[in-house]
């Protein structure tokens, strides 16, 4: 079963329309495997329920509610929104008002541009389901890893200081320590996770700190960018990526960095010699020695670096391996 490709007169330069035909297509891929089943199903499911729906006003005003919502969370006006689907605005403010319903087909792309699942979307899903054992975690009073930024920080600070408003990416960004102190220091940060729970903290210390982050939550196995940044930070969460999914997403990111910019990245790393209990964990996935590095070979890699390292995350100590890269896109000649 394969889903219908766009002609070519529906296909856009711009790269988030084509970002989000790719991710239209995956809602239709073979069935090769469980996982990938029961996604059709799902899918199929709440399609035949939206559309049994369609009709009442509950729903509608249910969808509206949400879209209305989800796009103020973006920071997106109506005609923003509706220029993204290709759409009047005058549908969107429809919708909003219940007045009328999306159809079943704008379901994806309009989860997309909202940064949210179509369950959300629709207000099936009181709360996303556990994706990483940190959710349990971030329940806990304070902030499972306190607010001071990481040492990453600083050392982008000197290599890119913000002589002008930097666009920052701060991928997998917990309960947004980094994502604050950038913010502060006066980028313009964008920043993501997983965990609602984290998100959730991480805004309230924005708010405290009267910093201005753009915060939403998106799986970074999933999510791929459709817009251009100067910085893409991530510390202390690749491991989370299957080693099929790393070079696409790693070139993602590195298309959608600006000439010069730069990223600062780090991964654990195996040891034969350096065995805990997170290796067991469902979804970590380490990397090798120097994986992290070749994926750069064409950047200019102004640092990087292999470390053993204590930790006391989890209550009981040990010890990782983790390299650590700082890299440069250089286009032009030097």
């Amino acid at each position: 079963m394969t889903g219908k490709k766009p002609s070519s007169s529906e296909k856009k330069e711009d790269g988030f329309f084509l970002s989000l035909e790719k991710r239209r297509e995956n809602f239709l891929l073979p069935v090769e495997s469980i996982p990938e089943l029961k996604k059709q199903m799902m899918f199929l499911l709440l399609t035949l329920c939206y559309t049994d729906r369609k009709g009442g006003s509950a729903m509608n005003n249910r969808i509206g509610e949400r879209i209305h919502a989800l796009r103020k969370e973006q920071r997106l006006t109506q005609e923003e929104l509706a220029e993204l689907l290709q759409v009047s605005f005058q549908a969107v403010s429809k919708w909003e008002n219940g007045n009328s319903l999306p159809d079943v087909s704008m379901l994806p792309l309009l989860a997309n541009a909202l940064h949210c699942s179509i369950d959300q979307l629709m207000g099936y899903a009181a709360e996303q389901k556990r994706i990483t054992d940190y959710e349990e975690r971030y329940q806990e009073e304070g902030y499972y890893w306190g607010v001071q930024p990481s040492h990453m920080c600083y050392e982008v600070m000197k290599l890119r200081p913000p002589q002008t408003p930097l666009r920052l990416l701060d991928v997998a960004c917990g309960e947004g320590k980094n994502a604050v102190f950038f913010a502060r220091n006066g980028y313009r940060v964008t920043a993501f996770d997983a965990a609602r729970v984290g998100l959730d903290k991480a805004k309230r210390l924005a708010e405290k700190s009267r910093a201005d982050v753009n915060f939403f939550q998106a799986d970074l196995r999933d999510f791929r960018l459709d817009s251009e940044f100067d910085i893409v930070f991530c510390s202390g969460s690749l491991h989370y990526i299957p080693e099929k999914l790393r070079r696409e997403i790693l070139e993602n990111y590195q298309e959608h960095t600006a000439d010069s910019g730069l990223h600062a990245l780090n991964v654990f790393v195996r040891k034969p010699f350096l065995v805990t209990e997170s290796d067991k964990r469902e979804g970590r996935y380490k990397w090798i020695s120097g994986e992290l590095f070749s994926y750069y070979a064409d950047w200019l890699i102004v640092h990087c670096e292999e470390k053993i390292f204590d930790c006391m995350s989890g209550g009981s100590p040990h010890r990782h391996c983790m390299d650590t890269l700082y890299a440069v896109k250089q286009t032009a000649p030097v």
